[in-house]
């Protein structure tokens, strides 16, 4: 067994379970780990500071939540807390024009990768609907998290907090949900899976 919990007895849990290896083997889950802190610190470069929020568009979410459900809930936890962790001790992959304002979305990574990898690992990423259910609530959570931080870093009240922290963000947001609802499925589908 992987590091992966394998909620499906016959078969992979997520689809990081396919790669091909020894089950279990801790080099391929330190890989993978490594990886998807290493991604989502790749998709924080691409940041577009927007106007009115300090809080810049970035393609971190889709990587936090399609490499949460390609990991699994403990790979996904370690590759966002490690990312959120060497972040603090000053390497720069966070988004460049965030700041602290912003610290409370990587948090909420951390909280997001895990469910959205738990969730997979109980098939909620094998078809169109479930993968977008699970995507959603990874979206939600990143919002629950990082806009009382927004709150507290800016001294916004809630209305404006979520003003500048979630209405900027929602029509890429449901990009994203729609683009990890094709993904999924369908590598599910070509792995015959």
């Amino acid at each position: 067994m992987t590091m992966s919990n394998a909620y499906v007895a016959d078969g992979p849990a997520v689809l990081s379970d396919l790669i091909p290896g020894i089950p279990g083997k801790l080099a391929r889950d330190v890989a993978l780990v490594v990886g998807l802190a290493g991604l989502t610190g790749l998709a924080a470069q691409v940041a577009v500071p927007l106007p009115g929020t300090p809080v810049p568009f970035t393609l971190q979410t889709f990587a936090v939540l399609l490499g949460g459900a390609a990991l699994g809930l403990p790979r996904a936890f370690l590759g966002m807390a490690l990312y959120l962790l060497v972040g603090q001790l000053g390497v720069p992959w966070f988004a460049p024009s965030g700041g602290n304002a912003t610290l409370g979305y990587v948090v909420g990574f951390v909280l997001a990768a895990s469910v959205t990898g738990a969730l997979a690992s109980r098939g909620g990423d094998r078809t169109p609907l479930r993968t977008a259910v699970t995507m959603t609530t990874g979206t939600v959570l990143i919002y629950l998290v990082g806009v009382p931080w927004l709150m507290v870093a800016t001294g916004m009240d809630l209305a404006a907090a979520v003003a500048a922290g979630i209405v900027p963000f929602l029509i890429g947001d449901i990009i994203k949900v729609i683009a990890a609802t094709g993904l999924l499925p369908a590598a599910w589908k070509l792995s015959g899976r």
